[in-house]
């Protein structure tokens, strides 16, 4: 994927006589960031679980493997409408329902970077949330286009995850993927959704990602 800012490679994967494309995240090509630790790839994991955990089926199949590369993550490839992204997909109301579960995933992932692009039209007519790399810090990163819904409640079969989630410690895989910190936040983030009831408002206006698409 050469306009990628880390490496990032599309693959085939096989196991024995099936086959599909993936996209191929080794720790090997991440750019070093000052506010996030070596090892983003398992934050795509841990945001595949995330998703996975709460019964919604926003992100990609996601997996751990060794690569040619090294250690690293796997997902899915989705086949894609590339011309549709967030700012157009939010125009039809029968997305909202998806895109609202979205920006409740990334409120408690505590995402640092949905971008627009990240929003992808599959040919099966769902959105699916990808390059998830860039969540699960224990300070607030929230960088993300999705305030459209701002002040409107989150709907309540949302909620509903939201708080089962919520009541307990998160279960394996997390402890391997995340810092026992980082995965408490996305607990009491869960919590803090459930007890506002509410999307939150971005007043200042600085809590978009850059580029935004």
């Amino acid at each position: 994927m050469p306009w990628s800012t880390n490496a990032i490679f599309l693959c085939e994967v096989r196991l024995e006589a099936a086959a599909a494309l993936a996209v191929y995240k080794p720790e090997r090509g991440e750019r070093p960031l000052w506010d996030f630790p070596p090892g983003l790839f398992k934050r795509e994991v841990a945001a595949y679980e995330l998703a996975r955990a709460l019964g919604w089926a926003l992100v990609p199949p996601t997996v751990r493997r060794e690569g040619p590369l090294g250690d690293g993550s796997l997902q899915l490839y989705v086949p894609a409408d590339f011309e549709q992204h967030y700012f157009t997909l939010r125009e039809s109301a029968e997305h909202h329902e998806r895109l609202k579960r979205i920006c409740a995933f990334d409120l408690i992932a505590n995402n640092a970077d949905r971008k627009s692009g990240h929003c992808l039209l599959g040919e099966d007519g769902a959105i699916y949330a990808i390059d998830n790399g860039l969540c699960f810090h224990v300070e607030p990163k929230l960088r993300t286009v999705i305030w459209d819904f701002g002040d409107e409640p989150v709907p309540p079969a949302v909620l509903k995850d939201l708080e089962r989630l919520a009541a307990r410690p998160l279960p394996p895989p997390f402890p391997e993927l995340l810092a026992p910190a980082e995965c408490q936040a996305v607990v009491k983030r869960a919590r803090a959704l459930v007890k506002s009831g509410r999307f939150p408002v971005d007043s200042g206006g600085r809590r978009y990602p850059w580029p935004l698409v």
